[in-house]
Parts: structure tokens; C-alpha cells; sequence
């Protein structure tokens, strides 16, 4: 791997704003042209104070929009021309400005005739989603070597969960060649910034999600029936695996917590969600400092750095937003100033990660690596117990998140408690219990809710989302309770089948309690397209 020691050392200080200077070729002249540089950075970096009026106005309904934005001359040029703009509070001048100096992203709805079948829709929309190679430019998209999809409709570059269940339908369409071209992407992010980022962004290198890579591993090795493919990703999980467990060495009884690591009672590791910022997020920059405004006025001792990193790390665990990361109030809200993501040890990131450390043991194995295999096996093996002693709540008969700060389990229900059932990590008992509370607590008419709690976040009922969906019907099919996964599986493509008739759309998320109502919640509109809803109908449908 290439030493990038000095670039993972900018992202890990607490405030960076980080400037890379590329050297871009045109690739369709034929003429020899001299390489010119381009800036590729944060959107503070690049636009200054640009960056805080534009966010801080109305004039884009989205604050993605702006740091999307391709600067049409170089970042320098751009923030000398703004100095001489006399009215910066007009928000008529202040937009006449950015149309001059910027090539501003559009948005134009997927659609399909109402005669095309659901199934060949999907099929025809990995072409709209999928991009080439990327070229560099000034911006903050990074660029990446290898083609790759996209979720859609604002989301205009790659996610790191998403990629996963979209190519559940990518193998089920047998483009396994777009598969492999994603894997050796978040290979290369690995190889050059030391950790798969939330997106190909710079405004998300302080923060990865859920790390489902060496999942992604897996499923190219079974569609390539070769071992092989696990060995040649290796030194990329492992690397990954630092960049998760970086701080291991500094908690101790006095310091709990480091980065993404807890130290827990009596030594043992397990991981927490963590960004390594605690400002606002560039690309809802609006919206965290209304957020942090409005908690202030409520709480006036609130810890201000400590809310912004929470809403950032709660943004890295995918769930933005969740009652997982809230605090109840006594009349049963979850109102967002109690967010306290840093201090959950959560059941979905520890699963993951003990799937990560199986796959690097299995590695080594093929590889011929006996100690090395024992090493990560026992870390798979002190995870589940460490897993099963915090987590597991006996009387309930299921799993809840830890706080780790007061001791205790967080009490919430969500479908978080099923992806021990998908790594095979629970008992038959455990695994009845888990079972029981899905059927209980989350199966609705168009599948199962995210958590029970209305709390008009996004992550809680009534909203469905396709990744949580695979997790569940796999998990219960892993403990042979197919009867429910099965009804899962059927309510769900339903609820797809419906909305697309309907509206000849596949959406970001539905609305399981009453289909007939469309996915709301959250910080900007139900999106189409959409990547991880396609894998997943897609898969299912091709069942027997």
C-alpha cells in the first residue's frame, strides 16, 4: 500500500480543511496538452466565506446543492470576484453571482412508462445511475479511477452502505463487471486515504458508514466461485480494520473511549460510531446550526462541539435520523438537542465488525496465515461475548444499544437487533426472541418499520428502507423462521409494486404502516432512482 501517512494525518486533526492539487489530462484530445491543476477540497476551503453566506441563505431549498456545484474558474478566482460584490445579503445578487461563476447540479425525476414492468424499469436504470471514470475538477467530488453506481436523485456520487445492497441487483443482472469496478474503487479510497469514506466527497472525509466492505468481498468471491478474490483484498480489510479500530491503544480506565473505540468493564473493545468533526456538516450546514440553535434555547449548558459531532456521527451510522440516538423526554418525544450518538455502543456497527474480523481470519486462512487466522478469530470471538454481555437483554429477549456512559441499554427497539441474525452470531434461543420482537413490535402491511417510535425522523416508523429489510429477511431465513421472512419479502415487494404503478418510481424509502401514504420525514424529500431499492427488489424478485 502507498505511504498516504501525511493526508490521514489532515484528516484526523480536529478542524482540516483539506486542498488537493491534482494534475488532469484531457483523455479525448489528441493533441499533447499541459496537465493543469485543479483544486479539489472542502467547500470552506475552496470558497471562504462564499460558502457561509450561500449556505446560510435560502437561495437552494438543499444545502447539498451548493457544495455539489462545479466552479466554472478556479476556487481563488472565485473568492477574489466575490470580494468585490458590494450587496452580499442580496439574496437576488448573491445568486446572480453563483450562476455566473458555477455550473449548479440539476435534478430531473426517474421515470418510466407505466407499461414498462418493474423489473426491466430497474434493469434500464443501472445505465442512468452509472458513471464513468471520473475526470478531476475544481469541486469537491473526488475522483474516482473506476466506473461505479450511484443511489440518484441528490445523491450524485457513491455511497459506501448503499453500494452493497445495490449490488445484490447489479449480481442478480449479472454486471458483475460493475461490482468489481466498485470494490476496487473503495480499494483505491482505502489504498489512498486510509478508510472508505460516507461518500467520494471531500465535505465526508471525516467520517465513514457502516463498513460493509468486506461484505461486498464475500459476494464477489461467491459470483466468482474463487477464493482467491479474499486473499487479493486482504491488505484493503485490514487497513480498513485499523482505520475502525485507531485509539485501541489509548483507552484505558481512565479514558473509556478513542476515536471509534470503547474500552468496556474489564478490557474488552467494541466500536462506536464517531466523526472526527464537530462543526456543522458542509452539506446541511443550514440545518445543524437551526438544530443547535433551537437545543441552545432549550438547554443553554449544551455542549455545542459535542451536538455537532453527534449529529455528524449519527450521519456516518447511516440512521440520520434515529430515536436510536435520542433520549426520551418525559412526555414520550425524542426531541433532537438530546442526540448523543458518541455514547452508544451500537449492536449494527459491532455486528459488522465482527463479520470483518471473521472475513480477515478467513483470509489469512487461505493464505496460509495460521496465526494470524487465530488472531482475528479471537477477536470475532471476544466481540460476540463482549456483544452478548452489553447488549443482550435476556428478560426482553433481543438486543438493544449500550450507552456506555451511564451503564445501561438504551432501552430503544429497532431492527438493529437483527443483524446478529444475519452474521449468524445468535443462539436458536436468542434467535427466537429476536424473531418473536420483529413479528411483535415492526412487521406492518408493507414490511417492517425501522422502530416502532413516530418521532418524525426519517430511521423510525412508519418508514421501511430496503437495506434493513434484506437484513431481516436473511436473518430469519439464516434460523429457518422463513414463514416470516417470506411474508416480509411479500409485503415489501408489494409496497415497491404500488408506489412504482402509481408513480413509475423506486424510492429512497416507503412508508410500511400505510402504503398508501408516501416516505417523509428527514431533512429533504423522498428521493428516486434509487440504488439500494433497486438491489433489493431486484434480488428478491429473482427468487424461486
Amino acid at each position: 500500500m502507498k505511504n498516504s501517512y501525511a493526508f490521514r494525518q489532515a484528516i484526523h486533526r480536529p478542524f482540516f480543511w483539506l486542498l488537493l492539487t491534482l494534475l488532469v489530462a484531457s483523455a479525448t484530445s489528441c493533441q499533447k496538452q499541459t496537465p493543469q491543476p485543479v483544486d479539489v477540497g472542502t467547500p470552506q476551503a475552496l470558497y471562504g466565506q462564499l460558502f457561509y453566506d450561500v449556505q446560510k441563505s435560502d437561495i437552494f431549498p438543499d444545502s447539498k446543492t451548493f457544495v455539489d456545484c462545479v466552479p466554472k474558474e478556479s476556487p481563488a478566482e472565485i473568492r477574489k470576484a466575490y470580494e468585490t460584490v458590494a450587496d452580499k445579503d442580496d439574496t437576488k445578487v448573491l445568486k446572480q453571482f453563483l450562476e455566473k461563476h458555477f455550473i449548479i447540479p440539476t435534478y430531473h425525476p426517474i421515470s418510466s412508462p407505466d407499461t414498462l414492468p418493474i423489473r426491466e424499469h430497474i434493469r434500464n436504470l443501472w445505465s442512468v445511475l452509472l458513471r464513468q471514470p471520473d475526470v478531476a475538477h475544481s469541486g469537491t467530488l473526488i475522483p474516482l479511477p473506476n466506473m461505479y453506481v450511484v443511489p440518484g436523485g441528490r445523491f450524485r456520487e457513491v455511497y459506501y452502505w448503499d453500494s452493497y445492497f445495490t449490488m445484490l441487483g447489479l449480481a442478480t443482472d449479472g454486471r458483475v463487471d460493475i461490482i468489481n469496478s466498485m470494490i476496487d474503487n473503495f480499494a483505491y479510497l482505502i489504498d489512498t486515504i486510509g478508510f472508505i469514506p460516507n461518500g467520494n466527497r471531500t465535505y465526508y472525509l471525516t467520517r465513514s458508514q457502516p463498513p460493509f466492505f468486506a461484505l461486498m468481498v464475500s459476494l464477489l468471491a461467491r459470483l466468482k466461485k474463487d477464493d482467491s478474490v479474499y486473499v487479493h483484498y486482504l491488505p484493503y480489510m485490514v487497513e480498513e480494520y485499523r482505520f475502525w479500530m485507531h485509539g485501541a491503544n489509548n483507552v484505558n480506565d481512565a479514558k473509556s473511549a478513542c476515536g471509534h473505540v470503547v474500552r468496556m468493564d474489564g478490557g474488552t473493545l467494541l466500536n462506536r460510531y464517531y466523526d472526527k468533526g464537530d462543526f456543522p456538516r458542509s452539506e446541511a450546514y443550514r440545518e445543524d446550526v437551526q438544530t443547535v440553535k433551537k437545543a441552545l434555547a432549550l438547554n443553554p449548558s449544551l455542549d455545542t462541539l459535542k451536538m455537532y459531532r453527534d449529529i455528524r456521527s449519527a450521519a456516518e451510522s447511516g440512521w440520520d435520523f434515529s430515536s436510536r440516538w435520542l433520549k426520551e423526554a418525559p412526555d414520550g418525544s425524542f426531541p433532537l438537542y438530546t442526540m448523543h450518538t458518541t455514547d452508544i455502543v451500537p449492536v449494527d456497527l459491532n455486528a459488522l465488525m465482527y463479520n470483518m474480523e471473521k472475513t480477515i481470519a478467513y483470509a489469512y486462512k487461505l493464505k496460509g496465515d495460521s496465526t494470524s487466522f487465530a488472531r482475528y478469530e479471537q477477536k470475532a470471538q471476544n466481540r460476540l461475548e463482549a456483544l452478548n454481555r452489553y447488549c443482550w437483554n435476556a428478560d426482553k429477549g433481543y438486543y438493544f444499544d449500550y450507552d456506555y456512559t451511564t451503564g445501561k441499554q438504551t432501552g430503544i427497539v429497532s431492527l438493529a437487533a437483527v443483524y446478529p441474525l444475519f452474521f449468524h452470531m445468535a443462539s436458536a434461543e436468542q434467535a427466537a426472541g429476536i424473531k418473536e420482537m420483529v413479528e411483535d413490535e415492526l412487521l406492518k402491511a408493507g414490511g417492517v418499520a425501522t422502530t416502532p417510535y413516530n418521532t418524525g425522523q426519517q430511521w423510525d416508523s412508519p418508514n421501511g428502507w430496503a437495506p434493513l429489510q434484506w437484513m431481516t429477511i436473511q436473518g430469519l431465513r439464516n434460523y429457518d423462521f422463513n414463514a416470516l421472512a417470506n411474508e416480509i419479502k411479500q409485503r415489501w415487494m408489494k409496497v415497491n409494486e404500488e408506489v412504482y404503478h402509481k408513480y413509475h418510481r423506486m424510492e429512497e424509502k416507503y412508508n410500511v404502516v400505510n402504503p398508501e401514504v408516501p416516505g417523509g420525514g428527514g431533512e429533504y424529500p423522498n428521493q428516486d432512482g434509487f440504488g439500494w431499492t433497486n438491489g433489493v427488489y431486484q434480488r428478491l424478485a429473482a427468487e424461486k
